[in-house]
This record gives C-alpha cells, structure tokens and sequence, in this order.
C-alpha cells in the first residue's frame, strides 16, 4: 500500500474561480478607470468591472484551501450522500484535479477508483496534475485517470459498482439536456449500484423541478433516488449562494 511523502509537497486540486479570469478582471478594471478619467462615459463600466475583479477574488479566496476551504466541503457533500462500502470499482465523472477521486480510493484501500474529464483550457486541472496529486497522496497505484467527455464515457453498461459527480453535467456544452447526462451516468452503474451526483439541479431551465427530475430518474429503472438541496448547507455563505455561483446546488443520490 502506497504512503504520502514525508517532504513538505502538497497536491493541488485548484480553484473553481480561476486565477486567469480575476487577473483578466483586474486588469479591465484597472483599464476602464483610466477610461473613466478621460471619460464620463466609462465611469460606469469602471465601477461594474472593480466589483467584478473584488466579488471573484473573494469567490477564489472562500474556495481556495488556503482560504474558507468551502470548495472542498461542498465535495465532500457527494461523499456524505453515497451509501456505499466501498467495494469494487468507482467514477467520477468530471474530475477536475482529482480530489473525489482520491479521497474515494484513501477511504477504501479495496477499491479501484478512476476519474474522466475534458480538462479544457478555462480551467486550473489537468491529467498530469490528477496523477501527481494522486502520488502525493499515497494512492497513485488504485487511481486511474483518463480524458474523456461525460457525454459518452468510456465504460460498459453496468460496469461499476458506485458513480459520482460534482458540479459538472451543467458544463458540458455538446448536450443541450443536461439530464442525458445523468442518464449517461447511470449507464454504467451495475444493478444495486450507488450514486451520488451534486449540480445546479435547482436551476429549473436546465432540469425541470428537482421533483420532475427524481421522477423521470426512476423511470430509468432505478430503485431509490432522492433529492437534497445541498445549497441550504450552513457552512456555504450568501455570497456564494447567488444563482451564478452555488445557490441551485443540489443533489441526487440513491441505489440503481
């Protein structure tokens, strides 16, 4: 069994708010109040940006580890949803720098846990920093990571025993209706499988009601699904719970 390194490195699972997209306000704010001095006209563009460069810094810094940490407890609420024990094989679908994927192979030494993701460009995660992270944290040997989109994944019908998913099916662009992305996922659960999927399922346009959604999920065949709004979480702070950011977290967990 793998241990973590005695030396000071540390796994990265970056950031939700990305560092280019504050820098990139900062620096239109900072262009648009040199604006405003020559002109009245962009006194208003100048004041927009600036809250715009400070909301997200301050986003990025309740996030980020080193800030509230409120990015890796809102991961966490997948893990307090699956019912599972850890037996056999499990994904995540969308696994960014492989934090879900990680934790789930350092809580279950049986387990063979693998990650998919895109790793597009926009974002601070890639395949290679997956894997470090992995190493990093003593489990590099049962974690697998490979790139691949949520909209057709790269395993059999029922092939795996658990499935997870944070903060991703809203981001795949191909598919306009998102809930064939929960279908997708389901897939590739075995029969009696668990499965834990946490998106902006209050976000009416893009799933329906979540009462809609947990119908038309056991119309799939699943035996047990329930819905929990994970955006009401205490520990998540208003100025997270904005529509564009968390406030239509929920969740869907249950038993195939």
């Amino acid at each position: 069994m793998n241990t973590r390194p005695k030396n000071n490195d540390r796994p990265d699972y970056g950031n939700w708010v990305s560092k280019k997209l504050v820098l990139g306000l900062v620096i239109l704010s900072l262009a648009s109040w040199g604006l405003a001095f020559l002109s009245g006209w962009w006194l208003l563009p100048a004041v927009l940006s600036l809250g715009m460069a400070v909301y997200f810094g301050y986003a990025r810094f309740l996030f980020s580890a080193r800030g509230k940490n409120i990015q890796a407890r809102i991961r966490e609420l997948v893990l307090d949803h699956l019912d599972w024990k850890g037996e056999g094989q499990v994904l995540d679908i969308g696994c960014g720098g492989g934090a879900l994927v990680i934790e789930l192979a350092r809580r279950h030494p049986q387990a063979r846990a693998f990650g998919i993701d895109s790793w597009g460009p926009g974002w601070e995660y890639s395949r290679a920093a997956c894997e470090r992270n992995a190493q990093l944290e003593g489990v590099g040997e049962r974690a697998t990571f490979r790139k691949a989109s949520a909209s057709a994944l790269p395993f059999e019908n029922e092939s795996l025993d658990a499935v997870v998913s944070n903060l991703v099916f809203h981001e795949v662009k191909e598919i306009p209706d998102k809930r064939e992305l929960v279908r997708e996922a389901l897939r590739v659960l075995r029969k009696g499988g668990k499965f834990a999927f946490q998106d902006l399922f209050l976000f009416e346009g893009l799933y329906g009601s979540p009462a809609e959604l947990v119908e038309m999920v056991h119309s799939w065949g699943v035996s047990r699904v329930e819905f929990i709004p994970t955006h009401e979480a205490a520990f998540i702070p208003p100025a997270l719970k904005l529509p564009f950011m968390v406030g239509t977290l929920g969740l869907i967990a249950g038993e195939k």
